[in-house]
C-alpha cells in the first residue's frame, strides 16, 4: 500500500501554468540580434547590436557556463553560424551590418575568456584571401604579392612586414605597449572578407565531411551572390570562387533609402532526395535558396566538364531551378528556411513575410514523363473548369430569372474550390507559373507550390526555422511569440503550440 500512497493524494491544480527557468543569462548590454547552436547543441553563440559575441558551453551537469566574449564587429551582428564540430579547431562565422564576414577559430590551448579572442592564435590562420601566385605560407597557401587585390576586395601588406603580423584584413598591426611584442591585443579573425562594391547582407556555410569541402555563399546588397569553395577547411585562406549569380529581379534590388531584405541558405541535407536523383540531379549537387526583397528563388548545381591543357575536370555551376511567382508575397521576405529530412521525396521551404504570413512551399523534381502527364491533366482540368464556369454562368442567369437560390450557392462552391487549389498549388502556379530556367544541358526541371499559409502572429514575421528532421517549423513575430507548426496527414501545416514570454511586476509583501 505504501507504493500506492501517491495515487491517493490530491490531483494537481489544472490552473497552475508551467514555468520555464532561464537556462543562461546572456550578459549582453544591448539587444541580441543573432543566436546560433552547434550541431551537438552543447555550444551557443550570441551576437548583439553592440558588435560583441558571447559563447556559452553546456557542461555535463546541464549548466550553461560562459566561455568567451569579444568585440567582433564595429556594427551590430546580424548572423552567426557554427561549422561542424568535425573541423578542428572549432570555427564560428559572423556577419556584421558593416558588411564584413569573419571566421573565428578557437584556440584550445587558451584559457576561458581568451579562446576566440586571442590576438595571435597558435595555428597559422593569418593568410587570408590568398592569391594563386606568391610565396608559400606556413599554412600551405600562397601569400599575395604586395599591392595585389584579393577576391574580398582587400589589399595585401608589404613584403617587409613579417607575415605573422599581417592582419586578416590586410592592415598592418598597430603598436600597443600593453600587448605582447608590441602587437595590438585587438581580436583578429582567422578569415575576413568584404565586398568593395556593396556590403554583404547574408551568408551560409556548408561542409561535406566525405569530401572535406567547405562551401561559402555570400549575398551582397546589390543582389549579387558569390559562392566560394575550400578544399582544405583547416586552411581558411584557400577559398576559390565557384560561381557568381544575380538573385534579384532588378538591379539594384532597392533604391537608396528603401527598406530591403536579403537571405541565403544552403540545402542542409547531405544528399538530394531520391526523386531528384531519379530526375537526373547529381548525387553531390548543391542546393541554395535566396531572398532578395520579395523574390524567392531556388538554385541547383550541375556538373560542367572543362578542358585545361588537355586535362578534363568536373566543376559545379549553379542554375535557376524554381522561383516563387510574383505576387505571392505581399511584402518583404524577412527570412527563409530549408527543411532537412528530404527522405519524404520532396523538399520543403518556409518563408517569413513582412505581411504577417508564414508560407510553406513544396519543391518537386518530376521526371519528363511525370511532367508531361501533369501538363495533360492540368490542361484537361483547365478546360473542364472553363466549361463548368460557363455552364454555371448560364445556370445562374436562369436561376436569377426563376428566383431560385441554387445558382448563387453553386457559384460560391466553385469559388472556394479555386481558392483551395491556389493554396495547395494543384493547378495554380505549381505548373503554369513555374519559372525555372530549364532547357540547358544538365538542368533538371523543378516545380514549386505553396502548400500552407499561416497568419497566427497577426504581426510581421521575422524568423523561421526547421528542426533537424524537418518535422517542426518555428516562427517568431513582432509580438514576441514563438509559434510551432507541424505537418498534418493531408500535407498541410498547422499550428501545434505557442510560447510567449510575459514580464510581470511582483508586488512586495
Amino acid at each position: 500500500m505504501a507504493k500506492l500512497d501517491h495515487l491517493l493524494e490530491d490531483p494537481p491544480n489544472i490552473d497552475e501554468q508551467t514555468t520555464f527557468d532561464p537556462i543562461i543569462k546572456h550578459g549582453h548590454q544591448d539587444l541580441v540580434q543573432a543566436v546560433a547552436f552547434n550541431s551537438y547543441g552543447d555550444r551557443c553563440a550570441t551576437g548583439s547590436v553592440d558588435g560583441k559575441i558571447r559563447v556559452f558551453n553546456r557542461h555535463k551537469d546541464g549548466v550553461w557556463r560562459h566561455c568567451d566574449n569579444w568585440t567582433a564587429h564595429s556594427a551590430e551582428i546580424t548572423e552567426l553560424q557554427w561549422l561542424p564540430p568535425t573541423i578542428y579547431p572549432n570555427l564560428l562565422a559572423s556577419l556584421g551590418m558593416e558588411g564584413r564576414f569573419k571566421l573565428w577559430a578557437e584556440d584550445p590551448h587558451a584559457g576561458p575568456g581568451r579562446r576566440f579572442s586571442c590576438a595571435q592564435p597558435r595555428t597559422p590562420f593569418w593568410a587570408v584571401n590568398a592569391a594563386t601566385s606568391g610565396t608559400a605560407t606556413p599554412g600551405g597557401s600562397a601569400t599575395p604579392r604586395p599591392g595585389t587585390s584579393t577576391p574580398g576586395g582587400t589589399t595585401a601588406g608589404s613584403v617587409d612586414t613579417p607575415p605573422s603580423q599581417i592582419s586578416s584584413s590586410g592592415d598592418l598591426p598597430t603598436t600597443n605597449p600593453s600587448g605582447p611584442g608590441g602587437i595590438s591585443a585587438t581580436p583578429k579573425a582567422a578569415f575576413e572578407t568584404r565586398n568593395s562594391r556593396a556590403p554583404y547582407r547574408s551568408f551560409s556555410l556548408k561542409h561535406i565531411d566525405e569530401t572535406r569541402h567547405t562551401y561559402l555563399a555570400l549575398l551582397a546588397s546589390d543582389g549579387h551572390l558569390t559562392i566560394y569553395e575550400n578544399e582544405q577547411p583547416e586552411n581558411l585562406s584557400d577559398f576559390t570562387q565557384v560561381d557568381e549569380l544575380v538573385v534579384s529581379r532588378t538591379t539594384p534590388p532597392a533604391v537608396r533609402g528603401e527598406e530591403s531584405s536579403f537571405k541565403v541558405m544552403f540545402d542542409p541535407n547531405m544528399e538530394v532526395c531520391y526523386t531528384a536523383l531519379r530526375a537526373g540531379v547529381p548525387q553531390d549537387a548543391l542546393g541554395l535558396v535566396t531572398v532578395a526583397m520579395d523574390c524567392v528563388r531556388v538554385w541547383r548545381t550541375k556538373d560542367v566538364i572543362t578542358q585545361n591543357l588537355g586535362v578534363a575536370s568536373v566543376t559545379k555551376a549553379f542554375y535557376l531551378a524554381a522561383e516563387v511567382p510574383i505576387g505571392v508575397h505581399k511584402g518583404l521576405v524577412r527570412d527563409v528556411a530549408w527543411a532537412g529530412g528530404n527522405v519524404r521525396g520532396y523538399d520543403v521551404i518556409a518563408t517569413a513575410g513582412q505581411d504577417g504570413w508564414v508560407r510553406v512551399f513544396r519543391v518537386d523534381t518530376p521526371t519528363e514523363l511525370e511532367f508531361a502527364k501533369r501538363e495533360v491533366m492540368r490542361s484537361f482540368k483547365s478546360s473542364f473548369d472553363e466549361e463548368e464556369e460557363e455552364d454555371d454562368n448560364v445556370m445562374m442567369g436562369k436561376n436569377s430569372r426563376d428566383d431560385i437560390g441554387y445558382g448563387s450557392s453553386h457559384g460560391g462552391g466553385i469559388k472556394s474550390s479555386g481558392v483551395h487549389q491556389e493554396k495547395r498549388g494543384i493547378s495554380g502556379y505549381a505548373m503554369g507559373g513555374q519559372t525555372s530556367a530549364v532547357g540547358g544541358a544538365g538542368q533538371v526541371r523543378h516545380m514549386i507550390a505553396e502548400i500552407s499559409r499561416m497568419n497566427n502572429h497577426k504581426t510581421p514575421v521575422w524568423r523561421v526555422g526547421f528542426d533537424d528532421d524537418g518535422q517542426i517549423l518555428g516562427s517568431v513575430g513582432d509580438e514576441g511569440r514563438l509559434m510551432h507548426y507541424r505537418q498534418l496527414p493531408n500535407g498541410e501545416w498547422a499550428k501545434s503550440s505557442e510560447l510567449a514570454m510575459i514580464k510581470l511586476r511582483m508586488a512586495v509583501p
